[in-house]
Order: structure tokens, then C-alpha cells, then sequence
């Protein structure tokens, strides 16, 4: 008997089979890890993925099909070129009433007639 315990103690292929099963093991996690990324490439959803909401660096990863765009935050507030676009007015329901720059120049110009 003390012969058979020597051979399992001596057979290289214990070894590679406990090798072989962690790698196993590191396989599945990874398979897992990414199949739960919102970034997935295996799906074809629209993704919108915001991190360090509300810092200075924060950043707005945007999938939609195969396109991916990030928009960076600079960390300024009111940062960007831009022109006032018109007037927005919040009605006693709740409801936004949006009032463009030239339609409301236009009608002061004809009242002004």
C-alpha cells in the first residue's frame, strides 16, 4: 500500500490538472466581468454611461450601435461657446413654454410698426 500513496504524491499530472482548474476558474470570472460592462461590444442597446457625476472630471460615455463618443467635463461652469437661443417659461401647470430670440424680435418689430 505504501507504494500506491508514493504515486499520487510523484505524478506530475496532479499538478497540471489543479493548473488547469484555476485556470478554469480565471476564464469564467473574466467571461463574467465582461458580459456585465455596459460597454459591452456584444450589445447592440443604446448605453449612456456618466462617471464622477457631479465633479470636476467628469465624463459622458455615449454608445449608440457601434459609435462610442465621450464628452469630457472641463470643470468650469458656463464654460463654451454659445448664443442665447431664446426664452423658456414655466407655466403655472408645470409645463415649459420655449419663445425663440427671432420669432420674439420679430414680434416686437411688428408691434413696434
Amino acid at each position: 500500500m505504501k507504494l500506491l500513496d508514493e504515486d499520487e504524491e510523484l505524478n506530475p499530472m496532479l499538478s497540471v490538472t489543479n493548473l488547469i482548474d484555476v485556470f478554469l476558474v480565471v476564464i469564467a470570472a473574466l467571461l463574467i466581468t465582461i458580459a456585465q460592462n455596459p460597454l459591452n461590444p456584444l450589445t447592440d442597446d443604446k448605453v449612456t454611461v456618466i462617471k464622477n457625476a457631479g465633479t470636476a472630471e467628469m465624463s459622458v460615455t455615449i454608445k449608440d450601435g457601434d459609435t462610442i463618443t465621450e464628452y469630457k467635463s472641463t470643470g468650469e461652469i458656463g464654460s463654451g461657446g454659445g448664443s442665447r437661443a431664446g426664452v423658456a417659461y414655466q407655466m403655472a401647470d408645470g409645463s415649459f413654454v420655449y419663445v425663440p430670440d427671432d420669432a420674439a424680435n420679430n414680434d416686437s418689430k411688428s408691434e413696434q410698426l
